[in-house]
């Protein structure tokens, strides 16, 4: 599961970079997102189906949120794999899919992101969990800066900030890279091959806090 998360999140990180920096032909690249959207959405679904049968219910809402945002990531990279739009149909059919679906994301991290914490601000040393959850909050916020920017213009016909689209779709890439990567078994620092080194960020967090509040009750 992390290494389809790790494959999607090279792909858009690559796909980032090109667009800024290359002369690489515009379908060539959009099908690298594309194909990078398919290894989220299945990464995305397996994580789901993991939190519905081992999970908390704040696991399967993140997840389930996080499925969603893959799907919408699909349907705009799908569409814009389509040069003969005009701007309102670009805007309705690409970059509204994937304003939602960047909202899914930092829907997704944020609760997981603060389920960790117990609030919206903390900062732990030495904790696996934190840094995924950091990094997937940080790559969210950064998706979603990346689709704010990419809105096409009426009166232009060009996107607000093409810079800032493609950095922030860069920068979103590197830190859900990192983030997989780092559950990956082997490359986590606990060098734990269990199959919950793949679960939802704060899984294990979640889980406590549940068991504490039930035992509360």
């Amino acid at each position: 599961m992390a290494v389809l998360f790790v494959i999607g999140a090279a792909c858009f990180t690559v796909g980032g970079i090109v667009t800024q920096w290359s002369a690489v032909s515009r379908p060539a690249i959009g099908y690298v997102f594309f194909v990078g959207s398919i290894f989220f959405t299945t990464a995305g679904y397996l994580q789901y189906a993991e939190a519905r049968a081992s999970g908390t219910r704040t696991d399967v809402v993140a997840s389930l949120v996080q499925f969603v945002g893959t799907i919408l990531f699909n349907i705009s990279t799908f569409a814009a794999l389509r040069h003969n739009l005009t701007t309102h149909q670009d805007n309705a059919r690409v970059w509204a899919p994937d304003a939602f679906g960047s909202i899914a994301f930092l829907v997704s991290s944020g609760m997981a992101y603060y389920a960790i914490c117990g609030r919206w601000l903390c900062f732990r040393r030495h904790s696996r969990d934190w840094d995924v959850a950091a990094l997937n909050l940080l790559g969210s916020i950064a998706f979603g800066l990346s689709a704010v920017a990419s809105l096409v213009e009426p009166s232009t016909g060009e996107p607000v900030s093409a810079h800032l689209a493609n950095s922030g779709t860069s920068v979103g890439g590197v830190c859900f890279l990192v983030a997989a990567a780092i559950l990956i078994p082997g490359i986590a620092a606990t060098g734990s091959s269990r199959s919950d080194d793949a679960a939802p960020p704060g899984h294990d967090e979640l889980q406590r806090s549940e068991r504490d509040a039930t035992t509360a009750r």
